[in-house]
């Protein structure tokens, strides 16, 4: 690897289940991360959506909002808090979804 490329390192995590149901437990899990993966995707939509109508009321794309706001060349009002707000909860929700997306189940 060249000095200047990025190695992303990654961490597995590895859980196990016990349950005193014969029943098996993997189809259950599936469902409630599937669930879990649509609720969150039902937020994702609704948190674009206020930062869509964020950038038509202040005619700026999110990505120039943020960079101004830590640069402090905007000027701190409910509305871009409510703004910041809702790009951070864009950025968790994104994690969250990248995660449940990423489990695995090992047999």
């Amino acid at each position: 690897m060249a000095l200047n490329e990025v190695q992303k390192e990654y961490h597995m995590t590895e859980v196990t289940l016990i349950s005193p149901s014969d029943r098996p437990l993997q189809p259950l899990i599936e469902a409630a991360l599937m669930n879990e993966v649509r609720l969150l995707e039902a937020g994702k939509r609704q948190t674009e959506q206020r930062l869509r109508d964020f950038e038509a009321q202040f005619d700026m794309v999110t990505a120039d909002f943020v960079r101004r706001y830590a640069a402090d060349e905007i000027e701190e009002t409910l509305e871009t808090i409510e703004w910041l707000g809702e790009y951070r909860l864009a950025q968790t929700i994104q994690e969250k979804l990248d995660t449940l997306k990423g489990i695995r189940f090992a047999h």
